[in-house]
């Protein structure tokens, strides 16, 4: 399972005066809270009333996600955080609160590939057919339910306006949330695809996004496995990417520009850069081994090279000296060996008039 945090938002469906909605939202909450804390969850309730949408007002379809009204740009910004939402529902006449599509219906692409879970409550169906009528809505909208829920007949569950205390109820509660949150994390490509907007790509099905510190359990992996090559070749294992520990890793990541390159959840290949004084640096250029002789690295190099900064003057790698393979690409590409030492050689090249044009077809290993 992915280690990155995930954000749930508890949505509280009825905005009826006295409805039993805010009852059970709370108890919910408080009965999942402790597990939410183990998992790295953010719980954010939110009640549908407090949020005071009006029936859908805008005048452009949501698909397009061009909002006028500031109470749809709130909503909007509340959804796309999310990772994944709760629905406490109640059931009227056989399905669910008008408030409930209606807040669904004000957006579109924010809803997608992500999990929804849902809490019921009601009479003699204990709210089942309010979350059958919404499970049509939501799928339509990408959002995937899951098959765990939690239903309350209310003569059995309240008691003069409060839960009675059911164990049983609460367990279920939880496998809610366990089920939510390995969903949330299964559907995370999903939802990092849709919104990364990559271009062209040197891989099919393929995207590019900024590696965060939350990513570096991946990338800690990532350089485990592309620099054991290098440290073979020169015959040591003194390198920075092999030593570096989790936390280490972390720290990097929250210092330098670093772009990942994903598929299915997967972290291909990976670059950093960033400025110092008049110089570009670029290094952990790095490409899993089954991959390599695809396009990867040059096209990461690439994308490398295109972000240089406004009045640097040339760009500087490093590899390992006795990487003779590195070497070799790396002067193809118009890089001078500038100092090399017995461990590491540093290569220089000036800011090229047209960035990133006219790299070779073979396949850069690593920089460190």
């Amino acid at each position: 399972m992915s280690t990155k945090s995930v954000r749930v938002l508890v949505l509280v469906c009825s905005t009826r005066p006295g409805a039993l909605g805010p009852v059970v939202g709370r108890w919910l909450v408080d009965t999942i809270a402790p597990r939410a804390a183990e998992l790295g969850v953010e719980l954010l309730p939110v009640s549908l009333g407090d949020l005071a949408l009006p029936f859908l007002d805008e005048e452009g379809e949501p698909a397009s996600g061009l909002y006028r009204h500031e109470h749809t740009k709130r909503w909007s910004a509340m959804v796309d955080a999310a990772d994944g939402f709760i629905a406490v529902t109640p059931e009227y006449n056989y399905g669910m609160p008008a408030t409930f599509k209606n807040a669904l219906d004000y957006l579109g692409r924010e809803w997608a590939w992500k999990p929804m879970g849902f809490v019921s409550y009601g009479n003699t169906s204990a709210g089942t057919r309010s979350v059958q009528h919404a499970k049509q809505v939501v799928t339509t909208l990408r959002l995937v339910p899951l098959g765990a829920t939690v239903a309350l007949r209310i003569a059995e569950a309240v008691d003069r306006g409060r839960l009675r205390p059911d164990a049983g109820r609460d367990r279920a509660a939880i496998g809610v949330l366990d089920e939510l949150v390995r969903l949330a994390h299964a559907l995370r490509p999903m939802r990092e695809r849709a919104g990364s907007g990559s271009g062209a790509v040197p891989l099919s099905g393929s995207y590019a996004r900024a590696l965060t510190p939350d990513d570096a359990p991946e990338v800690l992996v990532l350089q485990r496995c592309c620099w054991v090559e290098e440290a073979l070749a020169n015959d040591s294992l003194a390198i920075s990417a092999l030593e570096e520990s989790l936390e280490q890793v972390r720290a990097w990541l929250d210092t330098w520009q670093a772009t990942g390159l994903w598929r299915d959840g997967r972290l291909l290949g990976m670059v950093r850069t960033r400025r110092v004084d008049d110089d570009w640096h670029v290094g952990r250029l790095g490409v899993v081994p089954d991959l390599r002789g695809q396009g990867v690295g040059r096209w990461l190099l690439r994308e490398a090279e295109a972000a240089i900064d406004a009045g640097c003057r040339r760009i500087v790698l490093s590899t390992g000296a006795r990487s003779r393979h590195n070497i070799g690409l790396y002067h193809s590409q118009g890089y001078r060996t500038e100092s090399s030492d017995r461990a590491t050689a540093v290569l220089t090249k000036p800011v090229p008039a047209d960035v990133g044009a006219g790299l070779p077809d073979e396949e850069p290993a690593e920089t460190r």
